[in-house]
């Protein structure tokens, strides 16, 4: 196992474009760190350098306590598991497994050994005589796994590789993926599009945007306390509302969207910002359905569509061009087309600059 340190390090393409800006972080021994964000925001090319795949324009990467930058890939002790199986179509799972270890020369008594164990710990071993063709695709993308494995890397770096398989195995996946890595306790960085393996793997996250990181925190700090609006809006689902207007004082501090005034409470934050443009945000699951002329922070939206899921509710509202999304428990609702009021804890209201982007604190 070993840490690693990224100090500044960037990506600069021949055309000039920055596929990575300044990335500075520490990942520690063990840890299990994902890299999340939308298409092109650099996940893969942070993950391709660290693999030695991709060279740095500048700043240095650490495994352990040494420099890599220039250190070719099979020398920097990792394994890479790619979001194609990569399997030899020809060979026995047997074979794929212990491939990359014969080509290092290793002994076949050791190759023996670590793929019965790779084996084991994949519950592949009823499997070892079929060939790729013969497999489920979660079963292949357990023995890219394997193969992985069986090397001991210090680091294992997986790039989207559940994004070829099912909704349902790839759950399957996730759960497999987070038992491995407590039985190993190797450091394995991930990187995903999709927010949902994000937040159920990553013992922290690192949101990028642009080449930029975002946010580095625990799921359940970056949901709670997002720095900005990308991060706000990108994780969570369904996604954060988010409201822009003008705080006002009208029988108490009120943010004025245009189609509605939203009660913000006695919010200190919104306060210091009377008169100007403030855009608040509120997980759909803070918001609930309130009868009557009930006290408290509240909001009124037009009710469009009401969708049960079991043993939730998500309901879709409007005001105007702004869409807002509720999910509440099973109850009895309105008929859509109708005006619903919503109430809130004021606490629960993030608020952020609309010209920084930035959450106020």
């Amino acid at each position: 196992m070993a840490s690693l340190r990224l100090d500044a390090v960037r990506k600069v393409y021949d055309n000039g474009h920055v596929g990575v800006e300044g990335a500075t972080f520490d990942i520690a021994d063990g840890e299990f760190l994902v890299l999340v964000g939308p298409s092109g925001c650099g996940k893969s090319t942070l993950l391709r350098m660290i693999a030695g795949l991709e060279t740095i324009s500048s700043g240095t990467l650490s495994i352990g306590d040494r420099v890599v930058n220039d250190v070719a890939p099979k020398d920097r002790d990792i394994a890479m598991v790619f979001q194609s199986y990569a399997l030899y179509p020809h060979m026995t799972v047997e074979e794929n497994l212990g491939f990359g270890l014969k080509l290092r020369d290793t002994p076949k008594d050791e190759i023996a050994r670590r793929v019965a164990e790779a084996a084991d710990t994949l519950e592949l071993g009823s499997m070892l005589a079929r060939k790729p063709g013969q497999l489920s695709g979660g079963q292949r993308q357990r023995v890219a796994l394997g193969r992985a494995l069986v090397r001991n890397p210090s680091v294992f770096l997986l790039d989207e590789p559940l994004s070829n398989l099912d909704a349902r195995l790839r759950m399957t996946m996730r759960v497999e993926l987070a038992r491995l890595h407590r039985r190993v306790g190797t450091t394995m960085i991930y990187v995903t599009h999709d927010q949902i393996e994000a937040m159920t793997l990553g013992q922290r996250i690192v949101v990028l945007k642009d080449g930029r990181i975002q946010q580095i925190d625990t799921p359940m700090a970056l949901y709670s306390r997002p720095a900005n609006l990308f991060v706000a809006g990108f994780l969570g689902s369904p996604a954060m509302n988010l409201l822009r207007g003008t705080v006002i004082e009208r029988d108490g501090l009120r943010l004025d969207t245009g189609c509605m005034v939203v009660s913000l409470g006695d919010n200190a934050i919104a306060r210091a910002h009377l008169g100007r443009e403030l855009v608040a945000g509120l997980r759909p699951e803070d918001l609930a359905p309130v009868a009557g002329e009930a006290s408290g922070a509240r909001l009124e939206a037009q009710l469009e569509l009401v969708e049960p899921v079991g043993n939730e509710i998500f309901l879709n509202l409007r005001c105007g061009k702004q869409a807002l999304v509720a999910r509440v428990p099973p109850q009895e609702l309105p008929e859509p087309g109708g005006t619903i009021a919503l109430g809130f804890a004021p606490e629960r209201l993030h608020l952020f600059d609309p010209h920084t982007e930035a959450r106020l604190s």
